[in-house]
Order: C-alpha cells, then sequence, then structure tokens
C-alpha cells in the first residue's frame, strides 16, 4: 500500500476522551449556529464546483468500466438495471468491492477545504475520517424495489442527552427539490433525550442490528409532529457539504426528477473519540481495504457483502482497483499514526 510516512504526534493523546468542538452554550456567528439550531447545516462550497463534477465523471466511469463493463452507459437511463451495475440497495448504498477505497473516495476525503470544516468544528486538527461508502439513486430505476422512508436517528437512545457524532455527505451533482437525498426533521435533535425518556418502554421497537440506531415508528412521528418539528430537503450544489448531528432523525428520498442523485459520505471525529484498540481495527481495516460505518474511530468495521441471484456477487474481490495512496494528511486521517504501541 502506498501511503506517506509521517512521524507520531508528539503529544500524548487520551483516548476517549471528550473533545471541545462544537457546543450548543457557545454562539461562532457562522454555519455553526444554524447546526446547533437546526440539527443539520449545508456547508457551502467547500470544494470547488468543477472538482466535484470531476469526481461524479469519475464515478460513472467507474460503473461503465465496473466488471470489464457489464452495459450501463452514463445518461442512458435504460442500462441502470443491476445486472450492468454494482449491486446496491434501494436506499442507493453500495457495499463490498472494495468501493470504500477507490481512489475517488480517498481523493474526496483528503479535499482541503473537507478537512478544514471538520477540524473547525470539532476544534482540533486531530481528527480521524471514516471508511465509509457513496450513494448514488436515480429515478423511475425500472428493476428496483421502492425506497420506502425509514424515519431513524444513528445513536444510541441511551446517550441522547449528548452530541457525540457528526454526520455527513459530500454532495457531487445539481440536487434541488427533485433530485432526491436526505432528508431531516429540523431541530428534534434538541428534544431527543426528552422523546427517549417517553418512549423508552415502546414495545414492538423497529429492529435493529445495533443499539446505535434507533428507527422511528408512526407513534413517534406523531409525536414529532405535535412537538412542531417539520420534515425538509436540504437542496445542494456541486461540493457543498451536508453536515447532521447524528442524533437528528433522518432518511433518504429517491430522485423524482429527471437527474441521479450522488454523494459520498463523509464523517471526521477527534482522535480522542477512539481507542488504542480502535486506532488498530482502523488500521486493519485499511490494509485489508475493508470498510466502516460513519462513525470515524472504527466503532464498526465491515458490513454487508453484496448479493446477486441468492449468492456473493461474483465480482466482489473486496479490492479497490488500485492501492490506496495517502498524503501526508490523508495518513495521519486514518489514525495509524496515533496508535500507541508502548
Amino acid at each position: 500500500m502506498a501511503a506517506a510516512a509521517v512521524a507520531s504526534p508528539s503529544h500524548a493523546f487520551s483516548h476517549n476522551a471528550p473533545a471541545q468542538g462544537v457546543t450548543a452554550r457557545a454562539t461562532y456567528g457562522d454555519w455553526r449556529d444554524d447546526l446547533i439550531r437546526d440539527g443539520y447545516v449545508v456547508v457551502k462550497g467547500v470544494i470547488p464546483r468543477e472538482r466535484a463534477l470531476a469526481y461524479g465523471d469519475e464515478f460513472f466511469s467507474y460503473l461503465e468500466h465496473f466488471a470489464g463493463g457489464l452495459g450501463y452507459k452514463h445518461g442512458e437511463l435504460s442500462t441502470v438495471l443491476e445486472k450492468n451495475l454494482p449491486v446496491m440497495s434501494e436506499k442507493g448504498m453500495i457495499f463490498g468491492y472494495g468501493i470504500n477505497h477507490e481512489a475517488t473516495a480517498w481523493n474526496i476525503r483528503q479535499e482541503p477545504g473537507l478537512i478544514s470544516v471538520y477540524e473547525k468544528l470539532h476544534d482540533t486538527p486531530d481528527i480521524l475520517v471514516s471508511f465509509d461508502s457513496r450513494n448514488i439513486q436515480w429515478p423511475n430505476r425500472p428493476d428496483q424495489k421502492a425506497n420506502t422512508p425509514w424515519p431513524h436517528q444513528d445513536q444510541d437512545p441511551a446517550t441522547a442527552n449528548q452530541f457525540r457524532c457528526m454526520q455527513g455527505l459530500l454532495n457531487i451533482l445539481p440536487n434541488g427539490p427533485e433530485d432526491g437525498d436526505l432528508i431531516v426533521c429540523k431541530g428534534a435533535h434538541a428534544s431527543s433525550e426528552e422523546f427517549h425518556r417517553i418512549f423508552k418502554d415502546e414495545p414492538d421497537k423497529v429492529w435493529s442490528w445495533t443499539h446505535e440506531w434507533y428507527g422511528f415508528k408512526p407513534s413517534g412521528m406523531k409525536w414529532l409532529e405535535e412537538k412542531g418539528y417539520e420534515w425538509v430537503k436540504p437542496c445542494a450544489e456541486p461540493g457543498d457539504l451536508i453536515l447532521w448531528d447524528s442524533r437528528t432523525p433522518h432518511y433518504n428520498v429517491v430522485p423524482t426528477g429527471k437527474s441521479p442523485r450522488l454523494c459520498f459520505y463523509t464523517c471526521y471525529g477527534p482522535v480522542t473519540d477512539a481507542s488504542n484498540e480502535q486506532l488498530k481495527k482502523k488500521k486493519e481495516a485499511l490494509e485489508s481495504t475493508t470498510g466502516t460505518t460513519h462513525w470515524p474511530n472504527a466503532l464498526y468495521v465491515g458490513g454487508l457483502f453484496p448479493m446477486r441471484d441468492g449468492e456473493r456477487c461474483k465480482y466482489d474481490t473486496g479490492k479497490p482497483r488500485k492501492e490506496v495512496e495517502l498524503t501526508e494528511r490523508g495518513w495521519k486521517l486514518t489514525g495509524i499514526p496515533y496508535i500507541n504501541d508502548a
């Protein structure tokens, strides 16, 4: 694996210690105030528009040449068929194929403008990046089952009284009202603790594979509505970054217009959020080109295998097309230089 060699940080880190970062008790005079109030924000122009569109071109080229070219042609909706593409869920997420470590994904993670937003957010240059995937959805795709809303939050209800993770996605294509994307319940993160106190013992909870996820039932949706919260769809331009507090209820929708939706999930957190063992797990994930969820501290490593015709997709090698190449800054974002081998 090609990687820049960097020295370990010269100062000691207390892992799993709370980071300073953004706090509801402060006023900043910028996008952080909107984020604290609404539970989400669109940060404009994090990377140049032209470069975002170029990343989109790279990804559509990847799809056209996937497994030697299976028949997908960018701009031709009739070719948007599972047999022509990597397997993906009806919600637009691709698992496997080493896609979390493709060059485009790492080039985006190493974008200076993107990194600077998270350094500002967490008030430290010592941050980690998740090895998450991307999302691609087309309007009127003929062979995919309906994407029904699944309102949820990506944080353990038992910790609803505190901010723990800032999720993010870098928008790649023009994304207006009909172009699908993220739907958020504006401001509802502020009532997360109250909500989970009331619904702690609700019967027949929505099934979850992890305690770090909670699905909202109709009764919970009604409670949010009665509290006056509304669901909104943030619109974004190529190169904009959408951030949301992991306690904010959210889901995504398929485009209904004429354009696809494409974004890359980008989540960075303080090094101090990760234990030394978690940093070692990140090292193993990088070396094996394994993905993670949105948690930068490698709370969960690995994921689903893509299934095609009832068995693991034969095109899933688990490896990207070429070795990961990192800048010095990118190497630090992996967390490896912060591992304490003492």
